[in-house]
């Protein structure tokens, strides 16, 4: 589901079969207005996180997003959402606490500038990472640093016009593995390949040392909406993409 309207509400369980990955897409600038609302669904350590943001906007659309993440968590789990607790690895990624562990669902969340992809499944690990595309940095210098050797001459192949886009595709699939993973920026960068050409089918190119792992995952772009990249990574091929936003399933 595209989630655009500030009034957005559950009113019967969700469901998530076991074969399936669903992906909501969020406006944060739309439904953040909503503040005070989206509040009261969150943890005491989740509001005293969100206190301490600086600007508003940042702390508007982190309550929105942890908010999201509650209602429809407590959806699938026909449960209340103020009551979810989570539980984190070392690297910080989330997962929902002991008392729901049975139920198997996983998730992961990203968002960028106005826009929040949540993506949900069970049994299985899951990343998605959304960047908002910007042409205002050095993107080849900042490439050098974190593609592999590999990648970066997928960029410098890209004509000029089309290397924002094609750099953000690789980021946005890069992240999506990495958080898959649950090994965050303590994978290097630079040990895995990924396609920069726009609608692989499974962009995981390479993964070192052992080769093998790149069969076990399946990373694809997914629509984050104009002006905006993002990628979806998920161990397993026995799966299929519900794409609420667009009310299909691919």
């Amino acid at each position: 589901m595209n989630i655009i309207d500030a009034g957005f509400r559950i009113d019967e369980p969700l469901t998530l079969p076991e074969d399936e990955v669903q992906l909501w897409r969020v406006d944060l600038e739309a439904i953040g207005a909503e503040e005070s609302r989206w509040k009261q669904i969150l943890s005491s350590d989740e509001s005293t996180r969100a206190s301490r943001f600086h600007f508003s906007r940042d702390r508007q659309r982190f309550v929105t997003a942890r908010a999201l993440l509650r209602i429809i968590l407590g959806s699938y789990l026909a449960t209340d959402p103020k009551g979810l607790r989570f539980s984190y690895s070392k690297k910080e990624k989330p997962s929902l606490g002991p008392e729901h562990a049975e139920s198997n669902v996983t998730f992961n969340v990203s968002h960028s500038g106005d826009i929040a992809l949540l993506a949900f499944t069970r049994g299985r690990e899951i990343g998605v990472d959304v960047e908002q595309v910007r042409r205002d940095f050095d993107l080849e210098a900042i490439a050098r640093r974190f593609f592999s050797t590999h990648e970066q001459g997928q960029l410098v192949a890209v004509p000029a016009e089309e290397k924002p886009d094609s750099f953000f595709r690789c980021w946005t699939r890069k992240e999506a593995y990495i958080k898959a993973t649950g090994d965050g920026l303590s994978l290097p960068l630079s040990q895995f390949d990924v396609s920069l050409e726009a609608g692989e089918k499974n962009a995981l190119l390479a993964t070192r040392p052992d080769g093998s792992e790149a069969g076990r995952w399946l990373l694809q772009d997914v629509p984050g909406g104009l002006g905006y990249a993002a990628a979806l990574c998920v161990r397993g091929h026995d799966w299929k993409l519900n794409d609420w936003q667009q009310g299909r399933r691919t």
